[in-house]
């Protein structure tokens, strides 16, 4: 499942959003294998997608409008977007570009008409889901050329729309302020080695993690002394460990479920606030490594040592938002819209601000003026 493109307007701060996750030309000795649609070498597409940005930027919140998008695509109830309208009194609309399984181009443009009340009806729901074969010497541009050109005949309703698509698979980990239950399958034989790695680095004074031969479901966190229950379905809360190693779980479900291809789609938000940079970026190594073909990945991040790894420069996307007459506003900039030449450094263009998505300090500062 592999998103190419997508426009949001009026859903939370995204006001005329476009962010595009193609590039146009093959890139020589890139760290990233096969980053084009399987058996499709001309239909490239950004296959890892480092966002960043300053706090309150719109990096969580732009995964959070993608799985709406998801969740209305699979289940059909138009709650997961209506309820993300910032203004009712003004039309709202996405329109995104995706390939699932099959060689199938779709794009999905709904349109919601203005509804002050908040009581939207199925006639208030504008969709059309079109979509195209992808030839084998197709580019994301050819296909969308033939897309638009063909004729199309909508059906009744948004509901029979999303019928024409076909089953959608992803994976969204975000941070939380509450106490997180955890979701994963405990006859998962790869999980508790994953799991046992990442905490083992995290924290050394882990001994090992095991299944639970009391609890059903379970495994069990060892230290020297103590030992902690890890089960499916209930809240993982405990003191012993670190902010850093129990994000560490969340993370080991992630590069889990990647080593064996669970999903296709994987947005991993914000989870290594509390952890070493030098474990964030082997991490995400790891993760790149396992990603396999016709997948995606999307992890965001404050850490500029990512900004060092080996990666194309157009895999870096920097979110803003600003304030304009209209209030407030998200926008995004691919770093290799301004940086064309490979000599060109993208830590320095950070360090510099290029990208316009510094924190403004300055406030922090004025303090010290009272």
């Amino acid at each position: 499942m592999i998103i190419l493109n997508v426009d949001l307007d009026n859903f939370y701060a995204f006001k005329d959003f476009h962010l595009n996750l193609t590039y146009p030309k093959k890139i020589i000795d890139s760290y990233i294998r096969d980053e084009h649609l399987k058996d499709h070498p001309n239909f490239r597409y950004k296959k890892v997608n480092i966002i960043m940005g300053a706090n309150a930027s719109g990096k969580t919140t732009f995964g959070y409008m993608l799985r709406n998008i998801f969740n209305f695509i699979s289940k059909k109830n138009p709650v997961f977007i209506t309820n993300t309208i910032n203004d009712r009194t003004q039309a709202a609309s996405f329109t995104i570009d995706m390939v699932c399984e099959s060689d199938i181009l779709y794009r999905i443009a709904c349109h919601i008409i203005p509804k002050p009340d908040g009581n939207y009806e199925t006639e208030d729901i504008c969709l059309e889901v079109r979509s195209e074969n992808i030839w084998a010497k197709d580019s994301y541009q050819s296909c969308v050329e033939r897309l638009e050109a063909a004729s199309y005949s909508p059906c009744g309703n948004y509901i029979q729309e999303l019928d024409k698509m076909e089953p959608l698979f992803w994976l969204f980990e975000y941070p939380t302020d509450t106490k997180r239950v955890l979701s994963f399958d405990p006859k998962d034989e790869k999980f508790p080695y994953v799991l046992e790695n990442i905490l083992k680095a995290l924290d050394p004074c882990i001994q090992n993690v095991e299944k639970s031969q009391d609890v059903e479901g379970a495994f069990v966190i060892r230290l020297k002394d103590r030992a902690i229950i890890l089960q499916s379905g209930s809240p993982f809360d405990t003191d012993l460990l670190s902010s850093g190693t129990k994000a560490g779980v969340e993370i080991a479900m992630v590069v889990s479920s990647l080593l064996q291809g669970l999903h296709s789609f994987y947005y991993c938000d914000e989870k290594f606030s509390y952890i070493h940079s030098d474990i964030e970026k082997a991490v995400l190594a790891l993760m790149i490594d396992s990603i396999r073909p016709n997948e995606q990945l999307f992890f965001t991040t404050h850490n500029t040592d990512v900004l060092d790894m080996n990666l194309p420069k157009h895999s870096f996307t920097f979110l803003r938002k600003t304030l304009d007459d209209n209030g407030h506003r998200i926008s995004c900039v691919s770093a290799s819209s301004l940086l064309k030449r490979s000599s060109d450094s993208l830590k320095n263009a950070v360090e510099n601000d290029m990208f316009s998505t510094a924190p403004m300090v300055d406030l922090i500062y004025a303090i010290a003026g009272l």
